[in-house]
């Protein structure tokens, strides 16, 4: 069976260094070699590998066309700390249509004494070669929605859990993530001042709002909200489950007056991606 694997970096392929961690380029193939001998791997990395701290957009294009040019299932191998990012990210854009792709990683870097990190790769080529098609991340002994997923936790083995809109995503605007476009997530916090909040919509094309509860935000920022209308915004709760319900506080109605989407039961992760690809379709501002 035919596989392809792509390395972007991350703890799963580090060796110990002079200086602390570093990428062994190799080690992830060699691994698989030991785990699936005799698969047919076609091994594909970046150059160089990186950290998932500075993996976005471009690193997404990237990994969207390495994807659409592979002939079968697709392993993606990834630190963890931007996976649940970049697995909603290849959702949005409708990644795992009639082929199964699988992210995974570790917590623990390959040949250290207790790593997870040859139990997800197994775990990993046993979903790529015998699940549906679809977009999954295998991890921690679980296989989940790769799209909607947040990573709960610094230290475990079990650093992720479902989180977000589990059902499938609209049809993408856009196939690819405009790298001009500046887009971020602003979470509100009791006593944020309406400055703060002023100047961090103003540096953005379009923002997701991570808001209290059920969708309710300072009263103190009401004003602020007002005169960003018209710019891109979704609301998603902080909290991983439940999503908003519009309406059911007077708290909230500065959101929607002020034209704020309501995320509903999307995760900020899926929120983000979903807005990026949706202003990669429309053409830029003047």
């Amino acid at each position: 069976m035919h596989l392809t694997l792509i390395e972007t970096g991350g703890t799963i392929c580090m060796t110990a260094g002079p200086n602390g961690l570093r990428p062994a380029p190799e080690k992830v193939a060699a691994a698989l070699a030991l785990i699936a001998p005799g698969l047919t791997l076609d091994h594909q990395k970046l150059d160089p590998l990186i950290d998932s701290a500075d993996l976005g957009p471009a690193i997404w294009n990237a990994l969207l066309d390495r994807i659409a040019a592979a002939p079968g299932p697709v392993i993606v191998t990834h630190g963890t700390d931007t996976m649940a990012f970049t697995g909603a990210a290849l959702e949005a854009a409708g990644v795992g249509q009639g082929r199964a792709v699988v992210l995974t990683g570790s917590m623990h870097p390959l040949g250290l004494p207790g790593s997870d990190a040859e139990g997800n790769l197994a775990l990993a080529i046993e979903t790529a070669l015998g699940a549906k098609p679809g977009l999954h991340l295998a991890f921690g002994g679980q296989v989940l929605p790769a799209g909607a997923v947040s990573k709960l936790d610094s230290q475990d083995a079990a650093a992720f859990a479902p989180a977000g809109d589990l059902a499938p995503p609209p049809a993408p605007p856009a196939r690819r993530f405009d790298i001009g476009r500046s887009v971020g997530i602003v979470t509100l916090t009791p006593g944020l001042s309406p400055r703060a909040l002023a100047a961090a919509l103003g540096t953005l094309d379009g923002a997701v709002l991570r808001v209290f509860g059920a969708g309710t935000m300072p009263a103190a920022l009401a004003e602020t909200l007002m005169a960003a209308k018209g710019k891109p915004m979704i609301a998603v709760s902080q909290c991983l489950k439940g999503g908003l319900e519009p309406g059911a506080y007077a708290a909230g109605a500065p959101l929607w007056a002020a034209g704020v989407e309501n995320g509903g039961l999307m995760s900020a992760e899926q929120a983000l991606a979903r807005l990026w690809l949706r202003l990669s379709a429309a053409p830029p501002t003047a």
